[in-house]
């Protein structure tokens, strides 16, 4: 059994790859060099991969920065503080990464001929983007099973799997634990310095999850909060 699996090198993808891995599945992982503001989260993927000892580790270049719109794409857009309880969309959302990421995803694991795509997305404990609602999943669902090959011809479903869309950050991390997913080669932080910032978003969302799962983050911060 093959899957392909989107990993950021990330918290949620990371685990997300020792799920798809504990369910038996030969793994090929899937990252994005999209001219994001730092490279730190990608050469930490490569680690990630390299830790599940899979055969090949694609990474795609794509330009996504030339659409601006983004603090995680455009120097010109500050990456905002973190505020875990706000209900806009935040400045760090990217425009249409998820769905571009899984249309990657779907070609590849056509021509895989795997059977399932991972994606480590997350409506619980989040940054309110609109592509990590299951909501979303649903529908590219939907458009996978009427945009391949192998759904239309050859009646082979290329599954969208999502384990930890309804997880806590908490929850997560417990399960990264349980199946020894290497949290410490792992990279969350927006603004991509040698140490996380521990003040933005992703950094509050996960130090909140390590707290309450009563786990020590292993990565080093430069600033903390008593979450």
């Amino acid at each position: 059994m093959r899957a392909v699996v989107l990993l950021s090198g990330g918290l949620d993808s990371t685990v997300c790859m020792a799920v798809a891995k504990h369910r038996g599945y030969e793994v090929f992982p899937l990252s994005f060099h999209y001219q994001q503001r730092h490279c730190i989260e990608l050469e930490n993927a490569r680690k990630v991969a390299n830790f599940f000892g899979v055969s090949r580790h694609l990474v795609i270049e794509t330009n996504m920065g030339e659409f601006g719109g983004s603090a995680l794409t455009d120097p010109d857009i500050a990456v905002p503080l973190g505020d875990i309880t706000r209900r806009d969309i935040p400045s760090t959302y990217v425009p249409a990464r998820n769905l571009i990421f899984l249309s990657y995803a779907l070609g590849y694991a056509e021509a895989l001929q795997a059977e399932k795509i991972f994606i480590g997305v997350n409506a619980l404990d989040y940054s309110g983007y609109p592509d990590c609602r299951p909501e979303f999943i649903s529908l590219f669902q939907q458009l996978a099973d009427y945009s391949t090959k192998a759904a239309v011809q050859d009646k082979q479903r290329i599954s969208i799997e999502t384990p930890l869309i309804q997880l806590s950050k908490k929850d997560i991390i417990l399960l990264g634990a349980e199946l020894k997913a290497p949290f410490e080669l792992t990279h969350s932080c927006y603004r991509g310095g040698v140490k996380a910032c521990g003040t933005c978003d992703s950094c509050l969302l996960r130090l909140k999850g390590f707290a309450e799962a009563g786990f020590a983050d292993p990565v080093p911060y430069e600033a903390s909060n008593d979450l």
